[in-house]
């Protein structure tokens, strides 16, 4: 591709406003493989995490258990889930005779507040990031389909006040205006597929995160696991 045609001569003939709808999609498209690259590896970390729950429920006792995910600074949603059933056990048992609210809520109930807390934060998190695939894969199209319009205007007025109008004066400078639809479509994609993909994957870790809170709360409260069926 030479400087006459294709996206050099598209920035090196666009006004401000091809340009910045240039630099706008470019933006768009580096913020969401970001957004992407970050997010893929939380999920492989998650992934990492789950799979030693089960060296979790084979420990000795709750300490035995926690160090099998590592140090404090690098405990994770699992980790932090034991944690939180932990701390609420003894801040229920925490009591010195003066009234509590929590003193309404017996085990059972303030596990379950506990546990739930913990889920939700960490559903926040796994979420952070995704309104930003997902508003790119819904605008990028419409901002490059905006510079391929504004391109042809600025294409149709160029080629007006030159007074001719042949087919290699129209054609060349249209089709490098549809060049910011094709722009607009390929910032798009890699996000609506790569949200996609991290919905499911989020959705699959809340199962597993889920099913790991099950099992605490029937531990805290009963003294064992549920059995695996």
């Amino acid at each position: 591709m030479n400087a006459s045609s294709g996206l050099i001569h598209v920035w090196q003939q666009g006004d401000g406003v091809t340009r910045f709808v240039a630099c706008l999609l470019l933006a768009m498209s580096l913020a969401s493989w970001v957004v992407m690259v970050l997010k893929a590896l939380d999920v492989w970390n998650l992934r990492r995490q789950a799979q030693r729950v089960e060296t979790f429920w084979e420990s000795a006792n709750l300490e035995a258990g926690l160090a099998c995910w590592g140090e404090v600074k690098d405990s994770g949603a699992f980790r932090h889930l034991a944690e939180q059933a932990q701390q609420a056990l003894e801040h229920l048992n925490r009591r010195d005779g003066t009234p509590h609210l929590h003193d309404r809520l017996d085990l059972s109930d303030w596990m379950t507040r506990a546990l739930q807390n913990a889920l939700d934060q960490t559903a926040t998190q796994l979420q952070s990031g995704l309104i930003l695939l997902a508003s790119v894969g819904s605008t990028a199209p419409f901002v490059g389909l905006f510079g391929t319009v504004w391109g042809i205007y600025h294409a149709l007025m160029g080629i007006g006040q030159a007074g001719q109008a042949t087919i290699d004066q129209v054609a060349g400078p249209i089709g490098e205006a549809l060049v910011m639809t094709a722009l607009g479509l390929a910032v798009a994609i890699p996000a609506v597929l790569g949200y996609n993909a991290l919905v499911r994957a989020n959705k699959t870790i809340m199962v597993q995160l889920k099913r790991f809170a099950h099992d605490l709360h029937a531990l805290q409260v009963t003294g064992a696991r549920v059995p695996m069926h």
